[in-house]
């Protein structure tokens, strides 16, 4: 897998408290970093794919077994 390096500009504070997360995890803060983009990637990934498969089942409709009838009208659903 080819990788590439960048440059990162963190407050001071969000680096030191990032620092002792990594500590507390027994991780690298370059490896905290990169599992954090990584799972934010996923996430969206799986997101995307499950809104395009929902997207598709929209436009295709779901098979109510009625054969296109609708037996009653709205209006006579909602008589009162």
């Amino acid at each position: 897998m080819e990788t590439q390096n960048i440059t990162l500009t963190l407050r001071k504070d969000i680096l030191r408290k990032a620092k002792h997360l990594a500590i507390e995890r027994q991780a690298t803060l370059y490896g905290l970093i990169t599992q954090a983009l990584e799972e934010l990637v996923t996430q969206n990934d799986t997101y995307e794919l499950a809104w395009r498969c929902h997207l598709t089942l929209l436009e295709h409709g779901f098979d109510l077994s009625t054969g296109g009838y609708a037996p009653c009208t709205r209006e006579k659903l909602h008589e009162r």
